[in-house]
């Protein structure tokens, strides 16, 4: 009997959308595609309160793949409108993409590891440079550097963009290929007698038939997987952001990372920043609550050390968002379950799901489409790797 939708997608935002994106878009797969998503608002959504930048800097290959791809999708979206029927439905032209960099500091103690991670960048052609102090002040003359070792930035390829107009697009987009999208919650599976799942369980519209169940639900995705019997170690943990303005210019500010952990860059006429969070407990995933006192008692001096010039700044605003965090190894899981072949995993992307976004729903749409992955080898993200204790470390967490 055929099942009510060839696919359920459990989570509409930015990963889920991308998914149907690509399966309704880019492959033109001709099943039907429901996406269920709770929040058509996305107010609380991680896209909506993400600081949207991308980059090339990490210490694992697939990371890098997925954000090469990502960039490229963000810098062809006036081209990859055609692919849903036109400029009247396809997606927007303009995803506000800043080309910048980030700028990666470090101390003595840290120039070694930088040294390493440039090492595999380049070995993936990322077009990385490294700077002694000495170049950083001429290159930054805005930064204090006396006491660092070194700092690595790159010569393309990161940014940031707007990332509710690429979720918005990606949606519109995948409605306008024919996906359906029901403001639902999906609570549970129905499991056949070889395992697979038979159904996606919906709060209000009960059992939903289908032929694959992707699960990306963000930071409640370890509640669904239980549903299925999959233990999945992804849990919500809280990021702040805080938006100051300050009165001296600083030319050409790219994306720093602090060797403390925080981090800021520009925003039009104000900046954004972040600090470490330390302890880093797991929260409920409806806690937005802003830590305040975190900008007096660590941002901010910090930020004054780093570049003199933000000693007088003013906290505008701030928010807080989450990570669906992976505490295995920090890196997101996304394919199939062994032993469920029929659901997909696309969670635990710490803090990378924007800007992967896109690889990651092309690689799924490839999954669907062809039972394989072709853009992007995603295979050492299996969440295989979590069954046989053997962990792939991305070192580059902000």
């Amino acid at each position: 009997m055929r099942p009510e939708f060839d696919v359920v997608i459990a989570g509409g935002g930015v990963i889920g959308s991308s998914c149907a994106y690509h399966l309704k878009c880019t492959l033109k797969f001709s099943g039907s595609v429901l996406v269920v998503e709770p929040d058509s608002s996305y107010r609380t959504a991680a896209s909506t309160r993400s600081a949207s930048s991308i980059r090339l800097q990490f210490s694992t290959p697939v990371n890098i793949a997925l954000s090469e791809y990502g960039f490229a999708f963000l810098r062809d979206a006036q081209a990859l409108r055609q692919e849903c029927g036109g400029v009247e439905h396809g997606l927007r032209v303009d995803l506000g993409l800043v080309r910048s960099t980030y700028l990666y500091l470090a101390t003595a103690n840290g120039r070694a590891s930088l040294e390493a991670r440039a090492a595999i960048q380049r070995a993936h052609s990322v077009p990385v440079s490294l700077h002694d102090p000495n170049e950083l002040a001429k290159r930054y003359p805005w930064l204090h550097t006396a006491d660092l070792a070194g700092g690595c930035d790159t010569a393309a390829g990161e940014g940031w963009f707007d990332g509710q107009a690429l979720l918005a697009s990606l949606r519109s987009a995948a409605q306008a290929g024919g996906a359906i999208y029901a403001r639902d919650h999906a609570v549970g599976f129905e499991r056949m007698p070889d395992g697979r799942i038979a159904a996606v369980q919906l709060a209000e519209r009960g059992a939903v038939s289908c032929g694959f169940a992707v699960n990306a639900a963000g930071t409640r995705s370890s509640a669904l997987a239980a549903a299925a019997g999959v233990d999945l170690p992804v849990r919500a943990r809280k990021r702040n952001v805080f938006v100051f303005t300050c009165d001296t210019p600083l030319p050409a500010c790219p994306l720093v990372i602090d060797p403390s952990g925080l981090w800021f860059r520009r925003d039009k006429d104000r900046f954004l920043c972040g600090p470490p969070t330390t302890p880093d407990p797991d929260v409920a995933p409806d806690d937005f609550d802003v830590d305040l006192h975190l900008f007096d008692e660590s941002a901010w001096p910090t930020l004054a050390h780093r570049v003199p010039a933000f000693e007088a700044i003013r906290m505008t605003s701030a928010w807080a968002g989450h990570y669906d965090y992976n505490t295995f190894d920090q890196n997101a899981f996304i394919g199939p379950v062994p032993g469920i072949g029929n659901l997909l995993l696309a969670s635990g992307f710490s803090g990378h799901g924007l800007q992967q976004a896109p690889g990651v729903g092309r690689g799924l749409a490839e999954l669907i489409r062809f039972g394989c992955f072709q853009s992007i080898d995603l295979t050492p993200l299996s969440y295989a790797r979590y069954l046989s204790n053997q962990p792939l470390r991305e070192l580059n967490i902000i």
